[in-house]
């Protein structure tokens, strides 16, 4: 739905015919740009494979030495598929650096295996060596989903909203990276110096009726777009049977004028003109290809071919030569005849037919006196072998000098022999690759700039779940993580609240956390939840991939050496890497012991060391994790000894009785103070009556004295 809106979004903006016409008389341009390095590479793509139009026999005696360089170059050049290595930029202690760029290397690693890199890259490699420029084209897809909402499509749903509007609602089920190896005749671009100077590219996509249909609509297969295609000029058998059925559509990106237009070869009117549906760092949806030998005035590179052309041909011819006199070393036998003359009996002599030739001799009077003797005469053949071991010697001088043009006698030179001493050996060895280095820089070149515009379309496009769900690393969400921090603080605020309770009702203080038991002790958090608490969130790893400029500051994405690897060089930084970890750990456990103040510096130390080492990459992550251990270790204060279980009886069976005799003096204080105020209360109803009574009988008497 988004990308019908964005078509006719871009229908409106621009005019299909006038963008089609311009982009016709483009495309006619660069292909006059292009043509004689085309037409050349088709004729070197034709010696290659050995389909030159010439089908007779004197023509098909060729020494292969065209297949055989490039036979010898190929594994020189390019041996195995590029793997990405995605690190930090500045080795620092970052985990969201850390962890995203391990997700980022995961999910490369992923889309290179299902792209079939390895493939790709060995057929643009053979166009490096032959045509002198290989290309590639990347292009993001994703399948959806209709999202489930729980509403039926005929019910409409509470808010007013349709049930068919719910129903078209879709999400992402896959996302996928591709990779798509482009032949050297179906790319073009502007023509430049330079290849930042280039305002277009352009690849040629042969796609069916049906295709065509299902990506633009049937309003492209209504222009007649479809019925613009025809047999190009120059096509083979076999790729004219490969097309049948197919049109060109050319798939333009023009940064010059940030669009992206698609247009059927010959149509006039162009099928789609939408903004890019990419948003690269370099804008352009492929790396820059692979050059060769090229000038600083132009794109348009140099075949290697062609700077050995002509030894080539001088060596065909020998090579014909040299079997066309290698069909006269038969044995070829002249004998007298009746009649006839000499000349025919020569002619038929001369012929290649069988490997010995027995030929009558009319008047052989005759030609016994012109240099003939015996009653059999043979045909000498050492001037014929005289001239065949010249012709292999210029051959071979040949061949010499095209070893030298292309430098494969270097590769040559470089072998070694069991006798030569590990010095010469190493000599030849380093002597044997220097001409074929800046071909192996730009292949790993172009590699890294494959994995690196992959990664970027990685990191803005693919959702989080699958980011994930790929590289199987599992992060928890910021939500999560505080939701989970809530919990723990409403524990903890319910464990004070009930020590509050207890202090309040006179309970005994509890004891410290290392000594209270288990029902008595605050709440701790479980370890899988510490250990998803200290990873980053997948919302943070997010952030930090889908900012270009953050990402380029702190993720540095490469690949590996595409040729080659000396194993014995890699078990050797192996055992380094162990014997450099060995002998550290041995001395800083001296150390630490000591003084455990030192245990941070030595970490640091030895992470500093171990990030030097390629192959302690993979166990960078399990060294800080557990550096980080140790250095909390060794700052943090000592723990008070654990009592052992009959102390903790004894503490509690103290605690109790601490707290019965508490309470039991507390009852003797309630009691004698009651029973003290009983006595107070005795004593003032006793001082009472005795005042009652003395104030009473002085009266009684004053009463019996009045009477």
């Amino acid at each position: 739905m988004e990308d019908e809106t964005m078509a006719l979004e871009g229908e409106q903006r621009w005019d299909p015919a006038k963008v089609g016409a311009h982009w016709q008389q483009e495309l006619e341009r660069a292909q006059r740009y292009f043509k004689s390095w085309h037409d050349r590479c088709g004729k070197i793509e034709k010696i290659y494979l050995d389909q030159q139009s010439d089908q007779t026999s004197a023509a098909k005696r060729r020494f292969p030495i065209l297949w055989a360089n490039t036979a010898v170059l190929q594994p020189a050049v390019y041996a195995r598929v590029p793997q990405p290595v995605v690190e930090r930029r500045f080795k620092d202690a970052e985990p969201v650096a850390r962890i995203a760029s391990e997700i980022v290397e995961r999910n490369l690693a992923y889309t290179g295996d299902e792209a079939d890199l390895d493939s790709i890259m060995r057929a643009v490699r053979d166009d490096f060596l032959l045509c002198a420029r290989g290309t590639v084209w990347l292009r993001y897809e994703a399948d959806f989903e209709p999202l489930d909402l729980g509403v039926e499509p005929s019910n409409p749903p509470a808010d007013g909203l349709p049930g068919e509007m719910g129903a078209a609602l879709e999400t992402i089920a896959d996302e996928r990276v591709c990779i798509d190896y482009v032949h050297w005749s179906d790319f073009l671009h502007s023509p430049a110096r330079r290849w930042k100077d280039v305002t277009w590219v352009a690849r040629r996509v042969p796609m069916t009726g049906e295709e065509m249909e299902r990506r633009f609509g049937r309003a492209a297969m209504a222009s007649g777009a479809a019925d613009a295609a025809g047999a190009r000029k120059g096509e083979s058998q076999a790729e004219r049977a490969e097309n049948e059925g197919k049109t060109h559509v050319w798939e333009i990106w023009c940064k010059s004028e940030n669009y992206t237009v698609w247009i059927a070869d010959g149509s006039p009117v162009a099928l789609e003109v939408s903004e890019p549906p990419l948003e690269l760092t370099h804008f352009w949806p492929c790396p820059r290809p692979a050059y060769g030998t090229m000038s600083t005035s132009s794109l348009i590179p140099v075949p290697d071919y062609v700077y050995y052309q002509q030894q080539c041909d001088e060596i065909d011819l020998l090579t014909r030569r040299i079997n066309k006199l290698t069909d006269q070393l038969r044995l070829k036998v002249f004998y007298p005849s009746g009649d006839g003359a000499i000349s025919p009996a020569i002619e038929k002599a001369m012929r290649p037919e069988n490997d010995m030739v027995m030929v009558p001799i009319p008047e052989w009077a005759a030609f016994t006196d012109k240099g003939g003797s015996k009653a059999v005469v043979t045909l000498p053949i050492d001037e014929v072998q005289k001239v065949i071991v010249a012709c292999m010697a210029a051959r071979k001088q040949l061949i010499e000098d095209v070893y030298q043009i292309t430098g494969i006698s270097d590769i040559v030179r470089g072998d070694t022999q069991a006798s030569e001493t590990a010095t010469a050996q190493r000599i030849k060895s380093q002597w044997g690759s220097i001409r074929i280095r800046d071909r192996q820089a730009e292949l790993a070149r172009f590699a890294r700039d494959i994995i690196r515009l992959a990664g970027e379309i990685i990191c803005d496009q693919f959702q989080p779940e699958t980011l994930m769900l790929v590289s199987g690393i599992k992060l928890p969400t910021m939500a999560q993580k505080q939701q989970v921090e809530m919990q723990m603080q409403q524990m903890q605020m319910a464990a004070q609240q009930a020590a509050m309770r207890a202090q309040q009702i006179g309970q005994p203080a509890p004891l410290p956390p290392k000594m209270a038991p288990p029902e008595m002790a605050p709440p701790e958090m479980p370890p899988q939840l510490q250990q998803m608490m200290a990873q980053p969130s997948i919302d943070e790893v997010v952030q930090l991939l889908r900012n270009d400029s953050i990402r380029g500051f702190q993720i540095d994405i490469e690949t590996d050496s595409t040729i080659e690897p000396d194993e014995d060089a890699e078990k050797q930084r192996r055992m380094e890497f162990v014997q450099m970890v060995g002998g550290f750990m041995q001395q800083a456990g001296a150390m630490a012991q000591q003084n455990p103040v030192l245990v941070p510096v030595m970490v640091e130390t030895l992470l500093f060391a171990a990030r030097g080492f390629r192959a302690g990459r993979q166990l960078e992550g399990m060294l800080e994790q557990v550096g980080a251990q140790l250095s909390e270790a060794a700052t943090a204060p000592k723990p008070e000894p654990q009592p052992s279980p009959a102390e903790m009886l004894k503490l509690k069976t103290a605690q109790v009785e601490a707290g019965a005799e508490q309470r039991k003096a507390e009852l003797g204080v309630a009691q004698a103070e009651i029973e003290h105020r009983a006595t107070l209360e005795q004593a003032r109803g006793e001082m009472a009556a005795q005042a009652l009574q003395q104030f009473q009988q002085p009266a009684y008497q004053q009463f019996r004295g009045q009477r």
